[in-house]
């Protein structure tokens, strides 16, 4: 009995060793860390707090290596902590780190692995005393490396978890103590209240923008009624969509973010995963509320920067009086079907591995046009192109067929509280002026408006306020100036 009772305790200690922080072991990172030290000849085992291990060579210890998630776990843009061997030797000198494990979309399909080597490449040669930033002007203890365009948030949280475990290990191991004069004390305070302040700017500019579009929406039955302004004022926003929000900001809202948000729900739900990037949280806070007020259509037609880009693009086309086309309404309607069968793909995918849910949510140019600048392998820039070159011909095709996005906003849209657009009961029966004028047939010829479809350019309200143009207004100015006509001539 007591035998019995020996191995069951044995067994069970032998399973909680291996869900001990690190178990999985440096060892099985043993090419990254030779790559760290190219004259090492095996790796020591873990000990100490943090656990390190020491690299071995022919003469004895070279230098330590760690794994940041034994130190620091700070949860990525993925909302998942960003694993980081890190490698430094005796003499208190970083050897350099290697990425061993994340979920970061941007790194899976937005960088090729010469890129995130580049990037890593400059913790090499930096001492383990240093506190190391990214961007900003260098100063004594504190030098520079330069951001990933396109994931600052990505490296911001790679380089805080490498800042701790440098410097804990480096405490551990002694190659440096408590007491060492111009040692630089680390930033300790959350990451997201970090990048927050490091935009201040940003977020201002974009506060502004977007209580400027609040006012559009508030009053937009006056700006109607001026349809020369609202032209201007609407070309202007969308100006400021695509450059400010969309290429300066790199705040163009995805499916992943849908995906990634729904998977936190299910699983570990942590704010913080949500308030690092302080753009992208302003802009979901923002499209959350108007969904409820206005729908899916404001996000769609005023704030998203493709969709923003390819209207642009197209209004040029028509000053270039290149030749347009819509597809027959039947045809256009069929179409639809695309984007909520590629939304229904991808969140499928999403619930097996949300790693492969990101590769297929490719299909969104996104992250190409604003994220990298075009600035990718030729096959997504090619798509990407190819995409707005087809919206010249079919105003803002990929939104209406493709956009899984979109498609996903049509699912809380449906609880819009109040129905802003104004109709007449003579819409559709039988005027058609506003079904042929909709610049993405969201107009049914019965003359009810497709709430799910519309991306809110208020060109049907421009017309509901025409007098010269809406056929009600017409007959009734008419009517009006016949009878003012009429008491004219009886007075004299």
């Amino acid at each position: 009995m007591k035998s019995l009772l020996r191995a069951i305790w044995l067994l069970l200690m032998l399973g909680l060793s291996s869900l001990a922080p690190g178990a999985e072991g440096v060892q099985s990172y043993w090419p990254q860390a030779q790559s760290l030290f190219p004259e090492a000849q095996d790796l020591g085992p873990l000990e100490g707090t943090p656990p390190s291990a020491p690299v071995l060579g022919a003469n004895g210890v070279l230098g330590y290596v760690v794994l940041t998630n034994d130190v620091l776990r700070i949860p990525g843009y993925s909302g998942k902590p960003i694993n980081v061997l890190v490698g430094m030797d005796t003499q208190g000198t970083i050897r350099g780190i290697r990425v061993v494990q994340h979920q970061e979309p941007i790194l899976l399909v937005g960088f090729t692995e010469k890129d995130l080597r580049n990037f890593t490449d400059q913790y090499a040669g930096k001492k383990v005393t240093d506190q190391v930033r990214v961007g900003g002007r260098p100063a004594p203890g504190q030098p520079v490396i330069d951001a990933m365009t396109g994931a600052t948030i990505t490296v911001m949280v790679i380089n805080r978890v490498v800042n701790e475990a440098v410097r804990k290990v480096a405490l551990a191991r002694g190659l440096i103590n408590k007491h060492t004069g111009g040692l630089q004390p680390l930033n300790s305070e959350p990451i997201w209240r970090e990048t927050w302040r490091s935009r201040g700017v940003d977020i201002a500019v974009l506060a502004v923008g977007l209580l400027v579009l609040v006012l559009i929406l508030l009053f937009q039955d006056s700006l109607a009624r001026h349809p020369t302004l609202l032209t201007r004022l609407r070309r202007a926003y969308l100006l400021y969509t695509v450059f400010f929000i969309g290429l300066y900001g790199m705040a163009q809202l995805s499916i992943v973010n849908v995906l990634t948000f729904v998977q936190s729900l299910l699983r570990d739900f942590k704010w913080e995963s949500f308030l690092i990037d302080p753009m992208m949280f302003l802009l979901w806070s923002f499209v959350a509320v108007v969904l409820l007020l206005w729908g899916r259509g404001v996000y769609c037609g005023w704030l998203c920067p493709f969709g923003a880009l390819q209207e642009l693009l197209f209004q040029l086309a028509q000053r270039l009086r290149i030749p347009q086309w819509d597809p027959p309404q039947v045809v256009h309607e069929r179409l639809w079907a695309i984007k909520y069968i590629v939304l229904i793909a991808l969140f499928g995918l999403s619930l097996q591995s949300m790693g492969e849910a990101e590769r297929y949510a490719e299909i969104e140019p996104f992250k190409t046009v604003f994220s990298l600048h075009l600035m990718r392998d030729a096959g997504f820039v090619v798509y990407a192109l190819a995409l707005l070159v087809v919206g010249l011909f079919i105003r803002k095709a990929y939104c209406r067929y493709l956009c899984p996005l979109g498609a996903a906003l049509t699912f809380p849209g449906r609880f819009r509280i109040f129905d802003w657009l104004r109709r007449r009961r003579e819409c559709g029966r039988p005027c058609q002026i506003c079904a042929r004028e909709c610049e993405v047939q969201a107009i049914r010829p019965t003359g009810e408006i497709i709430d799910n479809e519309c991306h809110y350019c208020l060109d049907c309200q421009v017309t509901y306020w025409n007098r010269h143009v809406c056929p009600p207004l017409v007959e009734k100015h008419r009517k009006r100036a016949l009878r003012e006509r009429l008491s004219s001539d009886g007075e004299h």
